[in-house]
């Protein structure tokens, strides 16, 4: 079984906030940023990658984008802010 990755896009620091979860990462964020993917990343311009997680299997990356997913907003700035202080995009650094 293939890994997975857990990523957390934003529109601008502290700005709407969308958690997913893939096995793609480079393709998937791609997807969003060309706007290949309908819905509320598209609906909302969430281009910047701001959080990644690496995980070794995918279900339990997804187990923890369903948890990342039921936090508060403040934790998952927090989340963020601990590991991207500045809220840099990350999607050259995936590459």
């Amino acid at each position: 079984m293939q890994g997975g990755w857990v990523y957390i896009l934003t529109n601008k620091p502290r700005g709407t906030l969308y958690v997913g979860v893939t096995a793609d990462l480079a393709r998937r964020i791609w997807e969003h940023r060309e706007g290949r993917v309908d819905g509320f990343t598209k609906r909302y311009g969430l281009k910047q990658l701001v959080f990644v997680e690496r995980h070794d299997v995918i279900t339990q990356a997804i187990q923890r984008e369903k948890l990342i997913k039921h936090w508060s907003r403040a934790w998952k700035i927090e989340l963020v802010h601990s590991v991207n202080p500045r809220w840099a995009d990350l999607y050259d650094s995936i590459l």
